[in-house]
């Protein structure tokens, strides 16, 4: 079914989305596996694209785009490539940096904005910790006044872009007291003292993407480092979460199609008893059905990011189509897995890789377990 929420903007800027991620970021896929993250040259040829500060207004640095079907073309064309090209783009321009133009102070703006519309600051968001995983009203990290500044202790787990970030937007509490009604967010620079980050973790998938541990002993932030206001920290993050799981729905569905329509082509081709393992009636039924899930799925994932540009995805719909996509993301997946057979299980096919890389969508961004208690709790529940 043809889609009709872009026009020819978005057209030509998924043109040079694409043409970016098939100059620099396949090319480099390798290298990036190995070292376990994506280079910083990267990120500066990314910078140089115009494509890390689409939410970030002119003043600032940013292309201030101004409408989130931008921010789901990249988005989509990240994923194609890698969910882990995906998932560490989009932690940088599509989820941290909104909190700083939403809640920054004008300073905060001036001061780490254009370094990371340019890619010189890389960033992200410290939520879950070792003990805590969805339950972001249970941080145990904290932060305590001292003077004009705040001392903050506590552990993070899972970062990603955790490694390598130059600017960190941790929550930890600050009135235990209240809660959930007690975090603030903060903004750990790198350098900081007491700042130190613990070993990059060996995932089952998405090896090219850094995540790691996050440890903070003692370190003294400036009260000019809180993003937005004291305790109105979870506040911040709820209004922000719809961003982000929309942007792992986009990114779940591009990468999900991009691995069946991959698949196709090998059914036609594979040869079994003297014709292609696609003409089998149980295969071609099978990949008559996949087809028919990613189709009707990108219809309910396009409706939400209009309503998204047009500000109106609630928190609910967000949690819907989080964890719709992971579930059928990861559901094509095994079944492209099966239809190449033994090979599906090599990691020198993408098929194979892509079926790591894709678990972790139903765990990330809220586990999907949590994404069904927000929508059970609105049908009253």
């Amino acid at each position: 079914m043809k889609r009709t929420i872009f026009n020819e903007d978005h057209n030509a800027f998924r043109k040079s989305s694409r043409a970016f991620v098939e100059r620099t970021l396949e090319p480099g896929y390798g290298s990036f596996v190995d070292n376990k993250e994506i280079s910083r040259e990267v990120w500066i040829e990314a910078g140089r694209n115009e494509l890390l500060g689409l939410d970030v207004p002119e003043e600032f640095g940013g292309v201030d785009a101004g409408d989130y079907r931008f921010n789901a073309v990249l988005g989509e064309e990240l994923a194609r490539a890698s969910m882990a090209f995906n998932s560490c783009f989009q932690m940088h321009f599509d989820v941290t940096l909104p909190y700083i133009v939403k809640y920054g102070t004008t300073e905060q703006k001036q001061r780490w904005l254009p370094g990371a519309c340019s890619g010189e600051i890389l960033t992200t968001v410290a939520m879950t910790e070792p003990s805590g995983g969805s339950d972001l009203a249970a941080l145990r990290s904290s932060a305590v006044q001292s003077g004009t500044d705040w001392i903050i202790n506590g552990s993070k787990t899972f970062i990603t872009n955790g490694y390598t970030a130059d600017l960190v937007v941790v929550a930890v509490k600050t009135s235990p007291d209240k809660g959930a009604k007690g975090i603030t967010l903060f903004a750990v620079e790198d350098g900081m003292p007491g700042f130190e980050r613990g070993r990059k973790l060996d995932k089952v998938g998405q090896p090219e993407a850094n995540t790691a541990e996050l440890f903070f002993q003692d370190v003294r932030v400036p009260a000019e480092n809180i993003i937005g206001e004291v305790d109105r920290g979870f506040i911040q993050m709820m209004e922000q979460l719809p961003q982000e799981r929309i942007g792992a729905a986009v990114g779940n569905l591009a990468h999900v199609a991009a691995i069946l329509d991959e698949t196709l082509e090998y059914a036609k081709e594979r040869q079994a008893f003297g014709q292609s393992i696609g003409s089998f009636q149980h295969n071609k039924f099978l990949l008559a059905e996949l087809y028919t899930r990613i189709e009707v799925s990108q219809v309910y994932v396009d409706a939400c990011v209009l309503a998204h540009s047009e500000g109106e995805l609630s928190a609910v719909d967000a949690a819907k189509v989080k964890y719709w996509t992971a579930d059928v993301q990861n559901d094509v997946l095994d079944a492209c897995v099966q239809l190449y057979g033994g090979y599906g299980y090599m990691r020198e096919y993408r098929v194979a890789q892509a079926w790591m890389d894709a678990r972790v969508t139903k765990i990330w961004g809220g586990t999907n377990e949590i994404m069904k208690e927000i929508i059970g709790r609105d049908l009253g529940l």
